[in-house]
């Protein structure tokens, strides 16, 4: 997506002329490569702790 295509879909979202998008200097986002992003569900289990202690089960008698 060119510069001028980014303009006019924000300019067609928002209402206001392609100009005035131009002016206020819209860009696309830079990707984020830090790979600093959290995995819930890797912390959730790391946290879920049993309420009641539980016997071990051996079923290979």
């Amino acid at each position: 997506m060119t510069t001028n295509d980014l303009n006019r879909a924000v300019a067609r979202a928002t209402g206001e002329t392609v100009r005035t998008i131009k002016h206020r200097g819209f860009g696309p986002e830079e990707e984020d490569e830090s790979g600093s992003y959290i995995d819930w569900d890797a912390v959730d289990l790391r946290r879920n702790t049993s309420l009641f202690s539980q016997p071990s089960v051996n079923r290979n008698p």
